[in-house]
């Protein structure tokens, strides 16, 4: 196959494993999903290459984890992007949002190097947040650590050693057309020699280091392994689709204005005529007026009418 030409199969998240070493891999890979996701909002390129990264390793890691619910990856920072998040369930469906500084964005160079770009992005002081939301028994896991590094792959490199425990490295890429990663990961090992894991594990942060710049756009998974981890016994897994999928609803809206309190939605009713709420994922609007709003407060809440996922 030309390596020129697109992945054969994207909007996809696939596994490898290193066959007898206890190293285990994740590739995704992100066209139409992202470009749905990517039109809901108009964003700065230097921030769609963030935002597309952050969706891509939102994807990542959610991959690496056994749960049903929501992963949830936010960047928090003090420079031209304050806050960004993105979304990942467990059957990959996918979201986010960027805020940014429009003046502090205008002072970022075109031509300045990436790092510097990350830096100007993030800003010297930041965090990343990982917040696992599953479904049974209400569990929740969240993991907060300092952004490191010149890229978010280094970030989330950092995150992975300090809340999993896990050497990994890691691989993102984005543009307005699509939005791809990889990672690999040395697992605990019970059994094996303990010079053939060292071995077998710098050669698989070799080949993710020696990865041409945008292959992973360009190239169709097992031209990408093949090429990065020549010479190892992989195994490949079929995957999953990833899709682009907002999860507001009429019901979540409800549920977020009852939380506010008769009195408080009361008072923008008077005032505005209707109560408008926005999705800030998927810019939707939900209108509420004099008659829906009574009946809101009348009625007992409905099992869907819970969350906060919009703002006004």
């Amino acid at each position: 196959m030309d390596s020129r030409s697109p992945p054969a199969a994207t909007d996809r998240v696939r596994r490898f494993i290193f066959e007898h070493r206890p190293i285990r891999g994740h590739w995704v890979h992100l066209s139409e999903a992202w470009r749905q996701l990517r039109t809901r909002t108009e964003y700065p390129p230097a921030v769609v290459e963030l935002l597309g990264q952050a969706v891509a390793a939102s994807v990542l890691l959610a991959a690496t984890l056994k749960f049903r619910g929501t992963l949830t990856f936010q960047l928090e920072g003090n420079g031209a992007v304050r806050l960004l998040v993105a979304q990942c369930t467990h059957d990959f469906r996918v979201r986010a949002v960027a805020r940014s500084d429009a003046d502090a964005l205008c002072s970022i160079r075109p031509d300045a190097p990436e790092d510097a770009v990350f830096r100007a992005l993030t800003g010297s002081e930041g965090r990343i947040t990982v917040t696992v939301e599953a479904d049974e028994r209400s569990m929740r896991y969240q993991g907060v650590v300092p952004l490191s590094g010149d890229s978010l792959a280094e970030s989330l490199e950092a995150y992975f050693a300090s809340s999993e425990q896990l050497p990994t490295r890691v691989r993102l890429i984005a543009s307005a057309d699509s939005a791809a990663g990889i990672l690999v990961q040395k697992l605990p090992a019970e059994s094996a020699e303990p010079e053939e894991i060292a071995e077998a594990w710098y050669g698989a942060q070799r080949g993710i280091a020696h990865l041409a710049p945008g292959a992973l756009q360009r190239q169709n998974v097992e031209t990408l392994l093949a090429e990065a981890f020549h010479g190892s016994d992989l195994r490949l897994f079929r995957g999953a689709r990833v899709r682009f999928e907002c999860r507001c609803s009429q019901g979540r809206v409800a549920g977020l204005l009852r939380a506010l309190g008769p009195e408080e939605v009361g008072d923008v009713l008077k005032d505005q005529g209707s109560v408008t709420v926005t999705c800030e994922f998927c810019s939707r609007s939900y209108r509420f007026d004099t008659a829906h709003v009574q009946a809101l407060f009348a009625e007992p809440a409905s099992p869907d009418g819970s969350g906060s996922e919009v703002i006004h």
